[in-house]
């Protein structure tokens, strides 16, 4: 199959944003006097939205729709402030999105961040290379594994979604992938284990970024 774009996944696919979400989400739960967790935590906690984020730091016992409110809030507020004091690309992202740019392939990301956010991150760290279509999570735009955000960038490019590579680096991807229609590749450098992508459908697994080429031959 002769693939004419890449679906990206965002956060622990093209970004390490693991440190600016966990130090952001720690600030807001000291702050009300709930317990902080270590960042090797927020691995297992983000991938599906920040609701869903702030409720899993929330002590069970917490979790009113209140107290989320009034976090969620909050997390907005640090995170807006606090969003790329450490975040930066993958070692190997450059070097994989030049090549693919110069090959010609389509270039696109699909993330379960706030739409908002999604674009300020690539529009402020990876603005020299050109992205087709930049899709964050919108009230018109169901969350993954919903594939209907990757489906409508497909449209947008004018592609069959068998024509994409998807690359993400959690299950959450790579089912999100399977339903679109999408070749599932899982990215080995993100914030989830081989085990969870073999598991959820991931066609193939990469050690490193620029490992993607050897797909496109």
């Amino acid at each position: 199959m002769q693939y004419k774009a890449i679906l990206f996944d965002l956060d622990g696919t093209l970004l390490d944003t693991l440190a600016d979400l966990g130090n952001s989400m720690n600030r807001v739960l000291r702050s009300q006097g709930f317990p902080e967790h270590p960042l090797d935590a927020y691995r297992y906690f983000v991938g599906n939205g920040i609701r869903m984020l702030v409720t899993r730091t929330l002590p069970e016992t917490v979790r009113d729709e209140k107290t989320l409110k009034r976090c969620l809030s909050l997390f907005l507020q640090e995170y807006d402030q606090h969003w790329k004091d450490e975040t930066r690309p993958y070692d190997g992202v450059p070097e994989m999105l030049d090549a693919l740019q110069t090959r010609g392939l389509k270039l696109a990301v699909f993330s379960n961040k706030p739409h908002d956010f999604t674009l300020l991150c690539v529009q402020e760290l990876l603005s020299q290379w050109r992205f087709h279509a930049i899709a964050g999570q919108r009230e018109t735009i169901p969350p993954k594994p919903d594939p209907g955000g990757a489906l409508e960038i497909a449209r947008t490019l004018n592609l069959s979604p068998s024509e994409f590579l998807y690359l993400g680096d959690t299950g959450t991807d790579m089912q999100t992938a399977v339903a679109a229609g999408m070749f599932p590749v899982g990215a080995l450098w993100g914030f989830r284990p081989r085990e969870e992508l073999v598991e959820h459908g991931a066609q193939t697994l990469l050690e490193h970024p620029i490992d993607i080429l050897e797909l496109l031959k």
